[in-house]
């Protein structure tokens, strides 16, 4: 008896492409519920494998969440990587153009990502603060690398605030542009987001 067009699509999946399969099927439900309300076993159901087997790739559901956040956390940082020898003001520009455009192309994972700092789990938690951190030293050494933007870099500990807490604004601005698309248009939102940067970095 011919095998069915699941058992044919699990066999030619290799390691890499079922584990990338399953943390999108993740990304998906955690941007739609809080984490106690997502199950394994659906996550297995939808993505076509046995509970087993998605145990055999995450060993638990902490695992499991917390791969899906470091995911779409390496993601944001290759996508908003700085460009060597550009202004500040045009790295924010490029910067912000790049991660709008994860932001559209990835919604799930944004919002799933995002979804980390209201989980009960100190690992998960772990992760998310992790990935907020490395995103913070990229903009941090973005300006540093700008010998117009020494000025700004001198008061480094007032720096550092300013860009955590634009950081906390800009996120708080793309869940609700998701949220009410509509509203504005990406060149606007990325507008909105240099200016309040600039704003807070500038003396």
């Amino acid at each position: 008896m011919a095998a069915n067009p699941q058992e044919r699509t699990r066999r030619r999946l290799s390691t890499e492409e079922r584990r990338e399969q399953l943390l999108s099927v993740g990304a998906r439900l955690f941007a739609q519920k809080p984490y106690d309300d997502v199950w394994i076993e659906r996550v297995a159901e939808i993505a076509g494998v046995s509970r087993g087997l998605l145990y055999h790739y995450f060993p638990t559901k902490r695992d499991f969440f917390a791969a899906v956040v470091r995911r779409e956390s390496e993601r944001m940082l290759r996508l908003t990587e700085a460009e060597p020898g550009l202004p500040v003001d045009e790295q924010i520009t490029a910067g912000l153009d790049a991660f709008l455009g994860y932001v559209e192309s990835h919604a799930e994972g944004f919002r799933a990502f995002h979804r980390a700092e209201a989980a009960g789990d100190p690992l998960v938690r772990e992760v998310y603060r992790n990935g907020l951190a490395a995103q913070e030293r990229q903009i941090l050494a973005a300006l540093a690398a700008d010998p117009g933007a020494a000025d700004l870099t001198q008061d480094t500990s007032a720096l550092r605030l300013a860009v955590r807490g634009w950081l906390a604004f800009m996120v708080a601005v793309c869940l609700e542009w998701l949220a009410e698309p509509a509203g504005l248009t990406r060149e606007q939102v990325r507008d909105l987001c240099a200016k309040a940067l600039l704003g807070a970095i500038t003396r």
